[in-house]
């Protein structure tokens, strides 16, 4: 290859030749050509399934031994963890130390740019140390590119920890890493839009795989009792209503009987569900979901069929 050769081997920093008329092009266009890319990244995720589900597994076995899911990135990449790890609590009920997003150049890389962080080798290994990752927790690396150093060396750290580690990315991961991981998960969305703007294709591919991720490994968890979110926490009123109605549905009862269900349950609406179907107290239906181990079904039978289904 030529000294004056520019062109990047990673699938992220190509020039993609269906956009390279994009700065002519108009407002109505450029949503068209945005749009159009964007349609491929569901499809280039899918071609990962299996190795997704065994990230799950591996998931869902660290949280039976009392491990967490951590995840590792910088920029759009650490951003993304950061999101999903904050929206666990809320969504299935989980506590705030299960899912744990780090990310290159700390709080302050969330809201604002820090892009020179990913290159600190050592930040890495010392962030996985600075959270006590042991062999029970499964570490996620999330680079898009595949050569993120931050994330590299944090994955590299995890394996020596003992943990079961991950990578997430858009491009051929690294022989290293394919070496080091228990799983590699790669969506090649292809080039983007925009050359190396990886917050585009490469990032929504890569918020659907952290949403699969913690999704699965959730719901495997007792999370959810048919596709109703029986763990969630009611700490807005949409989700102080959203949980009286999954009692309600769920138990074929009235708006105050459920209310009534849930406060006896402390605001647990998968323990209030019990309680009301077994007509039991709170006691007795935590015993049940403890023996069932926390899955709603196996105490109370299947739930109600959707309307219209």
């Amino acid at each position: 290859m030529p000294e004056h050769d520019y062109r990047d081997p990673r699938l992220t920093e190509q020039r993609n030749p269906r956009t390279a008329n994009i700065d002519v092009a108009t407002s109505a266009e450029i949503v068209e050509l945005l749009n159009a890319e964007d349609r491929t990244v569901a499809a280039s995720v899918f071609q990962a399934r299996e190795s997704l589900a065994h990230v799950v597994d591996l998931v869902v076995h660290a949280f039976e031994a009392g491990g967490r899911l951590l995840y590792v990135g910088a920029g759009t990449s650490g951003r993304l963890g950061v999101l999903d790890a904050a929206e666990c609590p809320p969504t299935f009920g989980s506590d705030q130390e299960l899912v744990i997003a780090i990310i290159a150049g700390g709080t302050a890389a969330v809201t604002s740019s820090q892009e020179g962080a990913e290159d600190d080798v050592d930040a890495g290994s010392r962030a996985v140390d600075a959270h006590g990752v042991s062999n029970t927790d499964v570490v996620v690396g999330v680079a898009a590119s595949g050569t993120t150093p931050f994330v590299t060396e944090a994955l590299v750290r995890a394996k020596e920890l003992g943990a079961r580690s991950v990578f997430v990315t858009c491009s051929d991961p690294p022989s290293s890493l394919i070496t080091l991981c228990d799983e590699i998960v790669v969506a090649k969305v292809g080039p983007e839009a925009l050359t190396g703007s990886t917050r585009l294709k490469a990032g929504t591919a890569t918020k659907l795989i952290l949403n699969t991720i913690t999704t699965g490994a959730m719901i495997r968890s007792g999370k959810a009792y048919g596709n109703l979110m029986v763990d969630l926490r009611a700490l807005s009123n949409k989700l102080v209503d959203r949980g009286e109605r999954i009692v309600m549905e769920s138990c074929d009862v009235d708006r105050d009987t459920a209310r009534t269900a849930i406060k006896e349950a402390e605001g647990s609406v998968k323990l209030a569900i019990v309680m009301v179907k077994c007509g039991t107290s709170a006691q007795d239906a935590r015993q049940l979901l403890s023996d069932a181990g926390g899955l709603v079904r196996k105490v109370v039978g299947d739930p109600p069929p959707v309307l219209g289904g």
